[in-house]
């Protein structure tokens, strides 16, 4: 269990209010259901095993020692189950009764957390009859066991460092400063709800914000657990509403009078990373928390319900992706446009390939020149033809100039290229990398010059993709006075690119979009096969599909290559093999670490999303670092 998967569940049993054996056994029915469907943790309701709506019957002798028969036999009929189980139920201790979450695994008792914020509606609600939880924990006997009760109780399991939890009863999410926030920095990784949320119109959605904005708040999962449809409707009715988050994620949830169940797959590895990687998460402070360990079988959770996004940098949701694409837009314009005011520059100088990358750049270049209130004609596009471009990419670059409204200049570097290869010995004939290399710094250096000439700034176009991989040529291509397209990596950059097309009612731009679009991504730098493109780079460096995937997740989160592999199997089933994953993984550390010094001294450009590259920012890492412990991670 290296990956830190754990399936959980939150489920809602039929019920009958104060028939306790009658509710014993809907439990026992929910409990080994969700054994056999792979959960090791089960959320049930608040006060399940009597029924919350009991009211004063509460106060009946009758029902507490029903409630505790109930309990035992709970405990009896489970006791073969690896799974651990946070059942509701009132509890008495030393003459007072308390809302309680009973905590079994393996036919133990494990620990008696009571409610601690009790609320009180008129003479109706809980302290007509309970009692808050202590302050402090203290031992009692239930069940004839001896059994931890109190609210600071961590619960872990031995067999899995990062399975820990702790729980918490309806209300005591929904006040200022709920116990989940203590318990979360005592090291409770899952906080767990028992709750008993009466159904009125509109509450649903407060209800799921609210558990989804505690998981992120507290980098934790939040498996919410609520009363159902069994709960007398004499004043209320309630619907079975559960509910697990991860971080800010819904992960699953059952609606409002539907099936009473759901289930996940969290990634406990994930949420202890980020509280690392969060340098300002606060210090755990576990003072006067009791933790209870309990042993249960840890096999490899299956990943099929967990939703795994081929594509991480791209929103999936068509609406949230448009309005992805235009934000990013914006804020690459605005940090050129304040580089070009700063610099005094009276123009933008690009390279216009017709492919993708220098596409974004151009876009951006235009949108920075009309924030700024300056003509399209102060960006200068320079398409420079080499021994690989073929007439398509020449076509669509002047194709995207002039229907942008922007100057288009073309410079055919071959004849340079060919005397700088005679210069320095080399025949020209043998399509090496000295062949190849040579004309990325001739570019270079025609844009600076350019630049100097028009008292401009060169605009780089490379993207993150390119930067993790170290596909471009140091001193060439690497090099640029600003690098707008530095943090988007190659996947959503053709998202951008296709949503400038949809956008735009221009349809000569529009045509060229979505022929760049079609495009096969190359550097052209080999003569082309007729009019076909010689050279496509995922053919060479692999799938830009799986690259962004393995950086996303070996940045975003530090995971080893083991699981980011295990990840991606799952994510491209049916669309790479086994192999062709591990291939392209091992291929991807090798390159990221033998290529930093690419990435050491790049240009400036601005940071857009939570995964960058910069040496002066979010990534920084010696350029001579061995990648043996990644790759020994995937024999």
């Amino acid at each position: 269990m290296r990956d830190g998967f754990i399936k959980v569940a939150a489920a809602s049993p039929e019920l009958r209010a104060a028939d306790c054996a009658y509710n014993a056994e809907r439990i026992i029915e929910t409990v080994a259901r969700a054994a056999r469907e792979g959960a090791r943790l089960l959320v049930l309701p608040e006060l399940c095993v009597t029924g919350y709506t009991c009211g004063d019957l509460f106060l009946q002798k009758k029902l507490i020692e029903g409630a505790e028969a109930a309990l035992e036999k709970i405990m009896r009929e489970t006791e073969s189950f690896s799974i651990a189980t946070l059942v509701g139920l009132p509890a008495l201790m030393e003459g007072k009764l308390y809302n309680c979450a009973a905590v079994l695994c393996g036919g133990a008792l494990l620990g008696l957390v009571p409610k601690k914020n009790l609320p009180n509606y008129g003479e109706f609600y809980e302290k007509r009859w309970f009692c808050p939880a202590p302050e402090e924990n203290a031992r009692v006997r239930l069940c004839g066991r001896e059994v931890p009760f109190g609210v600071k109780l961590l619960f872990q399991c031995a067999a899995l460092s990062d399975f820990r939890f702790a729980a918490e009863i309806c209300e005591d999410l929904w006040v200022p400063e709920p116990p989940s926030v203590s318990h979360a920095l005592a090291g409770a990784v899952i906080i767990a709800n028992l709750s008993a949320s009466d159904e009125t119109a509109g509450k649903a959605e407060y209800r799921r914000s609210l558990a989804a904005g505690q998981s992120a708040r507290l980098v934790c999962a939040y498996v919410y657990a609520d009363a159902g449809c069994g709960e007398s409707t004499t004043d209320m009715v309630f619907g079975g509403h559960n509910i697990i988050a991860e971080n800010g994620r819904l992960l699953a949830e059952c609606a409002p009078f539907t099936t009473g169940r759901c289930s996940a797959v969290a990634d406990l590895q994930l949420l202890a990373r980020e509280r690392t990687r969060l340098t300002t998460y606060p210090e755990n402070s576990a003072r006067g928390y009791e933790t209870v360990f309990f042993d249960m079988e840890i096999s490899e959770t299956e990943l099929a319900e967990r939703e795994i996004a081929r594509l991480p940098f791209v929103p999936e949701d068509d609406a949230e992706r448009g309005e992805r694409a235009g934000l990013i837009l914006t804020m690459q314009a605005h940090a050129l446009k304040k580089r070009l005011e700063h610099s005094q520059s009276k123009r933008a100088v690009i390279g216009i390939s017709g492919g993708l990358d220098s596409c974004l750049a151009l876009l951006v270049a235009v949108r920075a020149m009309e924030l700024a209130g300056r003509p399209k004609s102060d960006v200068l596009a320079v398409t420079m033809p080499g021994f690989g471009t073929t007439e398509r990419t020449r076509r669509n670059a002047e194709l995207l100039c002039e229907s942008l409204g922007v100057e288009f200049r073309q410079i055919d570097i071959t004849e340079a290229a060919r005397l700088h290869l005679r210069d320095i010995g080399h025949s020209g004939r043998d399509y090496d990398v000295t062949f190849e290399n040579s004309q990325a710094p001739e570019r270079t250096q025609i844009l600076m010059d350019v630049a100097n000439m028009e008292k401009g700034l060169v605009v780089g176009s490379g993207d993150l993709s390119e930067l993790a991989l170290g596909w471009a040529t140091y001193g060439g291509d690497q090099m640029s006075m600003y690098g707008v397209n530095s943090s988007v990596p190659k996947t959503l950059v053709r998202h951008i690119v296709g949503r400038a097309a949809e956008c735009t009612e221009n349809e000569a731009l529009r045509r060229a979009l979505l022929d760049i679009l079609d495009t096969p991504v190359s550097p052209e730098l080999l003569p082309p096969d007729g009019e076909n493109i010689a050279q496509k780079t995922e053919e060479l460096v692999g799938p830009y599909e799986l690259h962004d995937f393995f950086l996303y997740h070996a940045l975003r989160f530090g995971f080893a290559p083991r699981k980011i592999r295990r990840l991606a199997a799952a994510a491209f089933a049916g669309a790479y093999s086994a192999e062709t994953i591990d291939k392209w993984l091992k291929s991807f550390y090798r390159r990221f670490f033998a290529q930093q010094f690419k990435r050491s001294c790049m240009p400036d450009g601005p940071k857009i999303g939570s995964v960058t590259l910069s040496p002066r920012g979010d990534w920084r890492m010696p350029s001579d670092a061995a990648p043996a412990l990644w790759l020994d991670d995937l024999p």
